[in-house]
């Protein structure tokens, strides 16, 4: 199944479990989702591919607060609350030749030392795979989603995709490239996955509070899985496992990753809890995810190779 980015299927700005899915499809089905970014602001000058589904987009009008462009929600037959949603990434795609960066007044980790909204536009080469800076640097693309997400618990009511939360959102993890594999617990029927903010690449910290911003495809495998008791995004890499933390204080961020961790490698590797934290301690990557999204974000990955 293809789902095309488009007035009909995107919702721009919110997530709300009361949204209509656009598509339902069985647990385990592969879909693939077309996804688009940025506002009027951002359009490139001549020469630029522009999707004209993001025109269209533009046109129905923009909404006052920021948020991103979002694809979805697509429903799960049979995800029920206390499910976990598998969220197999298998493959991201290009969808256009530019991506834009952006400083905007009051906001990423520098709130103050940058008064002016400046940008850039750069030139992505898929073939290269690389994108152009406007001074001529050259960086490699990793292409992953800046936003996955179920639907949130329905009485949170309508919220914002800027925070990411245990719904999943924002979370802007740069380790999310086609190959991993990201948990999210189901809170609605129907889980109602939902994704965009196409990212073409990004550092740990996404400090300006913008990475590549560009229009992606996704292919990913949607499967519900019973066996697994999770109440917080989790995923995991071909090699490593990843536990994330998410709150407005970077350390409270640091010890709800920790935690979560903690009680991973104990389950894995069959080790008491205190032994789990020595080996957290001895083995475990901490990483910031980023610093900007109001409920900043840390992540800790653990080989797997240390738990068999």
């Amino acid at each position: 199944m293809i789902i095309e980015a488009g007035p009909k299927t995107c919702h721009w700005g919110f997530f709300d479990a009361t949204l209509t899915p656009v598509a339902t499809v069985d647990s385990g089905a592969e879909v693939t989702i077309y996804t688009v970014s940025g506002g009027p602001e951002v359009l490139p000058g001549a020469g630029y591919h522009v999707p004209p589904e993001l025109l269209a987009i533009h046109e129905t009008g923009v909404p006052q607060v920021p948020g991103h462009i979002l694809t979805g929600p697509v429903a799960v037959d049979g995800a029920m609350p206390g499910d976990v949603l598998q969220v197999d990434i298998l493959d991201i795609q290009l969808r256009q030749d530019w991506g834009f960066t952006f400083i905007r007044p009051l906001s990423g980790t520098l709130p103050l030392d940058f008064p002016e909204r400046q940008g850039m536009t750069l030139r992505l080469d898929a073939d290269a795979n690389e994108a152009t800076l406007p001074w001529g640097l050259k960086l490699p693309l990793a292409p992953f989603f800046g936003v996955m997400a179920v639907a949130p618990p329905r009485e949170w009511g309508r919220i914002s995709t800027i925070e990411p939360r245990a719904h999943g959102g924002n979370l802007d993890n740069k380790e999310l490239v086609a190959g991993t594999t990201l948990y999210l617990p189901v809170h609605t029927e129907g889980a109602l996955f939902s994704c965009g903010d196409g990212h073409g690449a990004q550092g740990d910290g996404e400090v300006c509070v913008t990475a590549i911003e560009t229009a992606l495809q996704g292919r990913f495998r949607l499967t519900v899985r019973r066996d697994l008791d999770m109440t917080y995004p989790e995923a995991e890499t071909p090699t490593h496992l990843i536990t994330m933390g998410m709150h407005p204080d970077l350390d409270v961020c640091v010890e709800i990753a920790l935690r979560r961790m903690i009680d991973v490698v104990s389950g894995r590797a069959g080790i008491s809890r205190a032994e789990a934290y020595m080996l957290c301690s001895l083995a475990g990557d901490l990483r910031i995810t980023q610093t900007v999204n109001r409920a900043k974000g840390v992540h800790m990955m653990m080989a797997k190779s240390h738990l068999s």
